[in-house]
């Protein structure tokens, strides 16, 4: 035995794949350089054959892997071929290729290109006698010096191992350990015979007693199976008169569904009057409502209306009894002043005289006195100058004195004509202010009584515009509980639409009505189903054959199917599927001219321009009475037929058919949801308009206000005028 070849790729200095052969059966020297790859060549070998490259971490085994320039080596393997004709390797074979493979997660070993355990190569280099613990095939520096240092044991070990005799020993005393292990379990195996054979004695008295078991249960299933067959043979005969009844009762059949669909249609009649009474019972509540509240503030007006009543009667008659007072005090001052006229007649007449005769014995005492005075003056003066010059002297200081007292007189005087202009100018303007005010007086009543007359419309003016406002506000109550009730419908329809479709398409339906009523896009028609109308005798063939293209929007152009879909891919709204009218080419179909075979489209209303959308959906399919005319129109003429009842044969041949309940229609639900949006949509913009009239009133109820409080306020001021004139 002999190392025939070594292969090496990417170990250490070894980057690509290295073969070095022959090797000779005796001694062979390696020679080279330094650095050369000499030591990286017998590492290859230990590294196949010895224990020094075991349970090895990252860093060890990226060290064993080829570091240089170039991309980088992921693992690398060192394939060694020996030569086995002595058959020292027990394999059967003349030539034993053993590899090792390594990488930074890896380390695999192969026995002539088969995986095998680290442990079986391990096994198998012992038996051949190559040690795991002291390989002498190996002899690095310094290992001969310890070969002669060793004990005598040691050395016998050593020859142990360099014969290969270790490995037997090791699976002697495993065999020795298997034989200890195998005695013990025969002794547990001895005791559980035992226990097996007093089982077994039990087992026997048991089984006599389960052969009389049987014997009884078989008696009972005997009559268990008469019995059953007895209930066998009454079932048979019930399912035979059940078989019977349903085979009359087919016949039966389309009458039994038009009278269950009948009766479904009324029950939906039923529902929709309860959801109606309802609705009008909930418009009675708030009509209720309302009404108590115009009671409770009626009630109101009533009782301040009886208080000023009462105010005013209580004023009355107290003005009466104030009258009467005044009435009783004027006849009193009439009376009295009847009296004075009478005393005053009789004391006028010696008035005058006595008046008429001071007056004279005034004008003659005045007389006398003047000429008392002449002649006192007379005297004086003779009496009081010495001479003429003196006297004149005298009588010129007088005469300046009276000038001077003349001119002060005439001064005053003037100023006392200035002072009766201005009195006499003042009492010229208290006579026109006194005229102004009688007129005033005289017109007091009039102006107030207009002003009274203004604020009572004033008044009635603000009660018309607040019970205009009450109304409008009792609408706009109605009106929010209707367009609530119109919004819960329109979720519930919009639901029940939703279940009818996948939830992509419902969520991507949504957000293109919400974008065309945002953006206004003119370009967006509608779904198939809402550009149609059909009866209800073909609602549920044009449903089975329109499938999931019910639900297929139509625009006018590529372009607009284009921004939708950007819209609904950037806000992720779902999936649509948009049939842009310019791009769709529907051909012409070869349809039958019979009475049996009717073109669905001649069942369908729709706008004229979307024509080629319904060609492209309804264009090739023809309603027929029954699924054999259908069948065979089918195959004749290339075309999808099918019958009123949803029964559907295509142009290979293929039938399908079965009961669809008419309940769970989709496009029904298309129509509620559409009917119930226009009406939630026409409630708001009701509602709308009727707060802005709301608002309007509640300026013109502000505006009329004022007004009132203007005239009000007049009226105040009026009579406040009136008071200095009482």
């Amino acid at each position: 035995m002999h190392i025939k070849q070594i292969i090496i790729q990417g170990f250490k200095s070894y980057k690509e794949q290295t073969v070095i052969e022959p090797f000779s059966p005796k001694c062979n020297v390696i020679v080279g350089r330094n650095g050369s790859g000499k030591s990286n060549f017998f590492a290859a070998i230990r590294f196949v054959l010895s224990d020094a490259y075991t349970q090895m971490g990252r860093e060890e085994r990226q060290a064993l892997l080829h570091e240089g320039s170039g991309s980088a080596v992921m693992s690398a393997y060192v394939e060694i071929i020996f030569d086995n004709e002595d058959g020292r390797f027990p394999t059967g074979k003349d030539e034993l290729i053993l590899r090792r493979t390594i990488g930074l997660k890896k380390d695999e070993y192969s026995l002539d290109r088969k995986n095998a355990t680290k442990t079986d190569v391990m096994n198998l280099l012992e038996s051949a006698g190559f040690s795991r613990s002291n390989p002498y095939y190996i002899v690095p520096q310094g290992r001969v010096t310890t070969l002669t240092n060793m004990k005598d044991t040691e050395r016998l070990t050593l020859l142990k191992e360099v014969a290969g005799t270790q490995v037997y020993e090791a699976r002697r005393a495993e065999s020795l350990k298997i034989m200890t292990e195998t005695k013990n379990k025969r002794d547990k195996i001895d005791e559980l015979l035992d226990y097996i054979r007093s089982r077994l004695k039990d087992l026997e008295e048991e089984k006599e007693e389960l052969r009389g078991y049987q014997d009884k249960d078989k008696e009972r299933r005997c009559l268990d199976y008469t019995l059953l067959h007895r209930e066998q043979v009454k079932i048979a005969e019930r399912l035979d008169e059940i078989e019977e009844f349903r085979q009359g009762g087919t016949d039966n059949m389309d009458e039994s569904r038009e009278a269950f669909i009948d009766g479904e249609n009324e029950l939906a009649a039923l529902k929709d009057e309860v959801k109606q009474l309802c609705n009008q019972m909930e418009l009675l509540k708030i009509d209720r409502r309302q009404l108590e509240e115009d009671r409770r503030e009626s009630a109101r007006s009533q009782a301040k209306v009886e208080l000023e009543v009462k105010k005013l009667a209580d004023g009355q008659s107290a003005s009466e009894q104030a009258r009467q007072r005044q009435e009783q005090e004027l006849q009193a001052v009439k009376k009295e002043m009847s009296e004075k006229d009478a005393e005053l007649a009789k004391i006028i007449p010696d008035y005058n005289k006595a008046k008429a005769e001071e007056v004279e014995v005034k004008s003659a005492l005045d007389a006398s006195d003047a000429s008392r005075q002449r002649l006192l003056s007379k005297q004086g003066r003779n009496s009081q100058f010495k001479s003429k010059a003196e006297r004149d002297k005298w009588l010129r200081k007088e005469i300046e004195v009276l000038n001077n007292t003349l001119a002060t007189q005439k001064a005053n005087r003037m100023d006392a004509d200035e002072d009766v202009k201005a009195v006499q100018t003042e009492i010229k303007g208290l006579e026109k202010e006194i005229s102004g005010l009688r007129e005033r007086l005289e017109g007091w009543g009039g102006n107030r009584q207009a002003l009274t007359e203004q604020v009572t419309n004033a008044k009635d003016a603000l009660e018309r515009l607040s019970d205009d406002r009450k109304v409008l506000r009792r609408e706009d109550d109605k009106l929010e509980s209707i367009t609530e009730n119109a919004r819960r419908e329109m979720n519930r329809a919009e639901q029940d639409l939703a279940h009818s479709m996948d939830g992509a398409t419902a969520r991507g339906l949504a957000t293109v009505r919400r974008l065309k009523r945002e953006q206004n896009i003119s370009g967006a028609y509608g779904t198939v189903a809402e550009l149609l109308q059909v009866g209800e005798n073909y609602r549920i063939s044009v449903e089975q054959t329109a499938g999931n293209s019910l639900f297929h929007y139509i625009v006018d152009n590529e372009a607009t199917a284009t921004k939708l879909a950007k819209a609904l891919y950037d806000n992720h709204g779902g999936r649509v599927t948009f049939m842009p009218l310019s791009q769709l080419r529907p051909r012409p179909a070869n349809f039958p001219k019979a009475n049996d075979a009717i073109p669905m489209l001649s069942k369908i209303k729709y706008d004229a321009r979307y024509e080629n959308a319904f060609q492209q959906v309804f264009g090739k399919t023809i309603i027929c009475p029954n699924l054999t005319i259908a069948g065979q129109y089918a195959r004749s003429h290339g075309l999808n037929a099918i019958t009123t009842d949803g029964d559907t044969a295509n142009k290979k041949g293929a039938m399908t058919g079965g009961y669809i309940d008419p309940r769970k229609s989709r496009i029904e639900a298309v129509r509620a949801a559409e009917r119930w949006r226009e009406e939630y949509d026409g409630h708001r913009v009701r509602a709308t308009e009727l707060r802005r009239e709301i608002e309007r009133k509640d300026q013109e109820i502000t505006a009329a206000m004022g007004d009132l409080q203007k005239l009000e306020q007049s009226l105040r001021r009026l009579d406040d005028s009136f008071d200095p004139l009482r």
